[in-house]
């Protein structure tokens, strides 16, 4: 049995805190909100993010963060990615040698760092990894089957980690590409909302298809001059994770691009969406590293047009199909 403190409370902390609690693990929760702690502490449920989903009793939840983390053998850092550099704070002279794990995916827009990047700085000395794919905590909580990657610097540390998690229902592979895993878990957000907008707005399946297809490709360009590994692209924190969020409703980007392509300003989306949407977040973290590393991203260019200067929606879809020929594949005729 392990011990196991989880950063955060929201959906993915609980979908992830039952999965471990179930392998039998001791699981602690905690939430610097205090209606949220007062709340789950009463119904056992969260019932804004996680609805219909009871928390087991064995499943501690408080707001004191050092008992939370102490003597953990796994501390998971699952709240919303632009709370992660206060939350590593918080933690200052609390670990050490210790096995970190971060689940929240963005990128830092002012210092383009990961979370894991993020934690590394404030952190140092400590095992840091990442845990991401396509896994939305509604599936998760109610034990439908899901498959997720886990990168770490150390083969060990990545089969410690798959070996807390992994049962019969939620399968958990592993890989020594944290960057591009970070990468590709943070900016499909971006063209989950671009496919929300084009559903919004109207759009029909085969716009979907292009825009999944062609934004792997960004992602993937960007990943590869960053010295990611080029199959983790086609795996499950890359394409697979593009998918689920482009394709379902319970993607809060794709919920918040189809308000916005129905007309509502970003603003008026986020705040139906009752939720963090971390592509709002990452677009300008995006195009900057495309910008950065001299790479094409004309989705997360045309992305932040709309979000960030009002771009008409019918300009940014014309200006994407109207751009110069080139090929698909770079390789010459013979």
């Amino acid at each position: 049995m392990a011990r196991v403190g989880i950063l955060g409370a929201g959906a993915w902390a609980i979908a992830l805190a039952m999965v471990l609690e179930r392998n039998g693990h001791e699981v602690k929760m905690w939430t610097c909100v205090e209606q949220e702690a007062d709340m789950l502490l009463r119904d056992r449920e969260h019932k804004t993010s996680l609805p219909g989903v009871k928390i087991p009793e064995n499943i501690q939840i408080g707001m004191d963060i050092r008992q939370t983390v102490k003597d953990c053998d796994l501390v998971v850092f699952a709240v919303a990615s632009r709370f992660t550099r206060e939350t590593a704070k918080r933690l200052t002279g609390m670990l050490k040698d210790q096995k970190i794990m971060n689940v929240s995916k963005g990128i830092e827009e002012d210092s383009l760092l990961t979370m894991t990047d993020i934690i590394n700085e404030i952190l140092p000395g400590n095992d840091v990894a990442v845990l991401s794919g396509p896994s939305h905590a509604e599936e998760v909580a109610r034990r439908m089957p899901t498959a997720v990657v886990v990168g770490a610097e150390t083969k060990e540390t990545a089969v410690y980690i798959q070996e807390l998690f992994m049962n019969d229902v939620f399968r958990v592979y592993t890989s020594p590409d944290i960057k591009g895993i970070e990468l590709g878990g943070s900016l499909k957000n971006v063209i989950a909302l671009a496919a929300g907008v084009a559903d919004g707005a109207g759009c029909g399946d085969n716009t979907k298809a292009a825009l999944i297809t062609r934004g792997i490709a960004e992602i993937s360009r960007l990943g590869i001059k960053m010295g990611c590994h080029e199959q983790t692209f086609s795996g499950l924190t890359g394409i697979g994770d593009l998918i689920v969020t482009c394709a379902s409703m319970h993607s809060r980007n794709r919920r918040a691009g189809i308000l916005i392509g129905q007309g509502k300003t970003m603003e008026e989306a986020m705040e139906e969406v009752h939720a963090v949407v971390e592509g709002v977040y990452s677009a300008k973290a995006g195009a900057q590293l495309a910008k950065k590393y001299q790479v094409s991203m004309p989705i997360v260019k045309q992305v932040n047009a709309v979000l960030f200067e009002h771009k008409e929606i019918k300009q940014a879809l014309q200006e994407l199909m109207m751009r110069k020929k080139r090929d698909e594949i770079a390789e010459q005729w013979d």
